[in-house]
This record gives structure tokens, C-alpha cells and sequence, in this order.
């Protein structure tokens, strides 16, 4: 067991290495196919509202399961759990790049998604069990700023590769990537034979599931045929009464699926619910750019891509500075900064219209990346620190969830006010883009970005109020 925790240690930057680029690839693909849209919607012969499936069943699937996943880290082993991710992960890349069918393409990213909550569970502990304490807050630090850099590198790079080959292939260049790390994973990795005592809770588990598949379903699917439809108010009451049940089941639990009292913890609970807010106003963006970007502005993809890139190359920039300063000045002082700054750049993209210069588009990008740099190292140290040792996995995984949580929230809050506020402006129910309406479109992402703007000017409150009622004892925690 020594010279396994020793062997352990002395690969520890390789085994980090290994772990980022699992999860790097597991996140891209939560964004990389929103650049692709447009062109996956016209090869598959669907609605532009039909093709967000690819995207919402990918990460509602990664929410449902990702907390069971981490439960059975803890039971049977997080490399094993790891391991597992990585190759049902790699086997849906594959699936999703040799369909023409838009149906199988959502059951393999399904199971793309199955694998990807497997790896994102168990990333934190493993990383947790191999480094030093000394080493460690660098280390999650690193990886929560390559889980920041896949969500947003993915956009850019779906661009470039569909301008180039095929939509097939931001799917299919996951199988070699997944093959290799699989391999090096078996000879690398720690053994992680120490098991935890307990049993998965099964009921909490199902419980969980029937509350965020449905509540998500219903949101994405709600645009569509409205929000009054019996299907969709039935679905949202099996949500409530399933997340009701949960908590109920998880508070008498002895081996609970959820530690309830990891939120006892204000500075913790509300460090969760800032990352949850910054993530689903960045996806707000994010979801919407493209489409702007090629039906408005009448860009390639290749060009799309280009100009998304700005924001991941600035917050490959920011997110280390910040993550290093605040080791300086505290966490507190940068979170808020970063989400006052993340607004402004929200509040200047709402002013975007078809006759914007690419200037303004890489000043206003540019400035929301700074902001979202300055806020995610920071918070995800914070997250870290305000938990015990001993559940530092726990902590990964809600802070993975509402990550996950957070750009679902983010799609389907962008895509029903935009298509909304389209429909108002043309005068009937509509779900896709209108050739001809550019005034419709642009109206309804100015609405968007100002909704994103304000959700992130209340986080920035909440966050000053954390920074000045708690300056000392953040700055003892820290």
C-alpha cells in the first residue's frame, strides 16, 4: 500500500495531467457542438429548437447521475469509477461521429454524458488523494481552470473543425484523446483499493434523477409547445415532488447520496450559488453567440470559431493571475470584482446589433472573459477551503453538479426569453431563426443579455455582502 501511495506521489503531475485532460475533453463537449448547431440542424433535418437536444440531454444526463457516481467513488473506488468514465465516455464520442440520426445522436450523448459524470465525480479525489497539502489548492486550482477553459474553448474549435471536415469530427477527435489517457490511466493512476463503508443509496439516487431529468425536460421543451401544456406542468410537479422526497430520504439516510450538512456552511452554500449564477450567464452567451455570429452576421463557422476564441485565450490568461492573486489579497475581493466586471461585459453584448464592428465584438468579449477569469479560480479555492478535509470529495462533486446545473439553466433560460421576445416582435409563435427578421433576433438577445446581466449583478451583491459582513473570517478561512 506504501509503494502505491508512493508511486502515487512521484507521478502526481503526470496523474494530474491525465485527470485535466479527462476532464478538459469531458467539459469542452458540454459547448464544443454550439458552434456546430446551425450546420448539425440542417444536416439532420431539424428545427434549430429540435437541435438544443444535443446539447441539453448531454448535460442533464451528466447532472442526474454525477452525484451517484461520486457515491460509488467512495465505495468501490474513484479510479476504477475514473477509469470506467473514461472508456463509456470515449465509446460515445464514437457512436455520436458515425450517426446520420438525430435520435441516436442524443442516445450516444447519452452515454457520452454517462462517462463524462463518472470522470468529473472522481476527478477532485483523486487529485486530493495524490497531492500533498502543500500542493493541493494548486492543483484543484489547475483543474477547475481547465473545466473553465473547456467550456469555453469548445465553441472556437467546433468552428474551426466544421469549417474544415465535418460536424462528425468534434465528436469523433475524443476517441483517439480517450484511448490514449485510458491507456496511460491503467498504468498511472492510483490503485485506490481503500472502499468506504456503506452501500449506495438507491432510493435517494432514483429520487435525484426523477427530479432533474423531468424539471430539465420541461425547460428545454417548453419554448416549443409552451409552458401552460399538461405535459410540461406534470413534469414540473414530478420534479417538485421528487426533490421534496429527496430531501426528505437524504436527512434520515445513514449513508446518505448527499451530505445535507455540507450546507450548513454559508460561505460554502453561497461560493456554490455564485459559480451557479456566473455559469448560467456565461451559457446565456455562449448559446446564443453563434447564431448571432453566422445567421445575423452572416460569419463562416471558421470565422465564428476565430472570434470565440478570444474569450478562452483571455481567461487562459486571467483565471492563473487570479487564481495566484488571491492567494494575495483573498478570494472575496476577486469573485466580487469578477462578477461586477462579468455584468458590464453582458450589458455592453446587449448593445450588439448587425451593423456592430468586430472591435466592439472583441472588446465586449474580451471584457466578459476578464470578469469570468477574475471570478472562477478564485471562487473554486473558496469552495475548497470552506469544507474539512474529509469532504473535499463531496465538495467536488455539488460544486461539479451545480456547474452542470448552471449551463442547463443558462440554455434554457437564453433560448425561451430570446424565441419569446421573437415571437412578440414578429407576431407569432416562433423556435427558430427568420431569414429576413435580423430585427426579431437582435431584439431578443438584447433581452437575453440584460436578463444575464442582472443575474450576475445579484450575485455580485450577494458576494459583497459575503466580503464585507465576513471579510475576517474568510480571510482566517483562507
Amino acid at each position: 500500500m506504501d509503494s502505491t501511495k508512493d508511486s502515487s506521489n512521484k507521478n502526481r503531475w503526470v496523474i494530474l495531467f491525465i485527470v485535466v485532460m479527462v476532464v478538459f475533453m469531458s467539459t469542452l463537449d458540454s459547448s464544443i457542438v454550439n458552434v456546430a448547431l446551425p450546420v448539425m440542424a440542417k444536416a439532420l433535418k431539424v428545427t434549430t429548437a429540435g437541435i438544443q437536444l444535443v446539447v441539453t440531454s448531454y448535460l442533464i444526463i451528466i447532472s442526474a447521475t454525477i452525484l451517484v457516481f461520486g457515491r460509488l467513488g467512495d465505495i468501490i473506488g474513484k479510479t476504477k469509477v475514473f477509469k470506467f468514465g473514461i472508456a463509456l465516455f470515449t465509446l460515445g464520442s464514437l457512436l455520436c461521429g458515425i450517426t446520420s440520426s438525430l435520435q441516436v445522436l442524443v442516445i450516444a450523448r447519452v452515454i457520452q454524458a454517462i462517462g463524462a459524470a463518472g470522470t468529473m465525480a472522481t476527478s477532485q479525489g483523486i487529485i486530493t488523494e495524490v497531492f500533498p497539502v502543500k500542493e493541493r489548492g494548486r492543483a484543484l486550482g489547475i483543474t477547475g481552470t481547465f473545466v473553465a477553459l473547456g467550456a469555453l474553448v469548445g465553441p472556437p474549435l467546433g468552428g474551426f473543425i466544421v469549417d474544415a471536415v465535418s460536424w462528425k469530427y468534434i465528436f469523433l477527435i475524443n476517441v483517439p484523446i480517450g484511448i490514449i489517457t485510458l491507456f496511460y490511466g491503467f498504468k498511472i493512476l492510483p490503485k485506490g483499493h481503500k472502499a468506504a463503508k456503506g452501500k449506495l443509496d438507491a432510493l435517494g439516487a432514483i429520487l435525484f434523477m426523477l427530479a432533474i431529468v423531468p424539471l430539465f425536460a420541461a425547460l428545454g421543451q417548453g419554448q416549443q409547445v409552451g409552458f401552460t401544456q399538461p405535459i410540461i406542468l406534470v413534469c414540473f410537479l414530478i420534479a417538485i415532488i421528487s426533490f421534496v422526497a429527496f430531501i426528505m430520504v437524504e436527512r434520515n439516510r445513514e449513508d446518505p447520496l448527499l451530505q445535507l450538512q455540507i450546507f450548513n456552511n454559508k460561505l460554502f452554500s453561497l461560493s456554490v450559488f455564485c459559480g451557479f449564477i456566473s455559469f448560467v450567464a456565461i451559457f446565456c452567451s455562449t448559446i446564443i453567440q453563434p447564431f448571432y455570429l453566422q445567421d445575423v452576421m452572416k460569419f463562416t463557422p471558421a470565422s465564428t470559431g476565430l472570434l470565440l476564441m478570444i474569450y478562452p485565450l483571455v481567461l487562459s490568461v486571467v483565471a492563473p493571475f487570479s487564481g495566484h492573486l488571491s492567494d494575495k489579497v483573498g478570494s472575496g475581493i476577486l469573485t466580487f470584482i469578477g462578477l461586477v466586471v462579468l455584468s458590464l461585459g453582458l450589458l455592453l453584448m446587449s448593445t450588439l446589433n448587425e451593423k456592430s464592428s468586430i472591435i466592439s465584438m472583441v472588446l465586449f468579449i474580451g471584457t466578459m472573459s476578464i470578469g469570468n477569469g477574475l471570478f472562477q479560480s478564485p471562487n473554486t479555492s473558496l469552495i475548497m477551503s470552506t469544507v474539512p478535509k474529509d469532504k473535499l470529495g463531496i465538495a467536488g462533486s455539488v460544486n461539479a453538479l451545480v456547474r452542470n446545473l448552471g449551463m442547463v439553466c443558462g440554455i434554457a433560460l437564453s433560448t425561451t426569453l430570446l424565441y419569446n421576445r421573437m415571437s412578440f416582435r414578429i407576431g407569432r409563435h416562433v423556435t427558430d431563426y427568420v431569414i429576413g427578421r435580423n430585427d426579431a433576433f437582435i431584439y431578443g438577445m438584447k433581452i437575453v443579455y440584460i436578463t444575464a446581466a442582472a443575474i450576475c449583478l445579484i450575485g455580485a451583491i450577494l458576494t459583497s455582502l459575503r466580503l464585507f459582513r465576513r471579510k475576517n473570517k474568510i480571510e482566517n478561512t483562507i
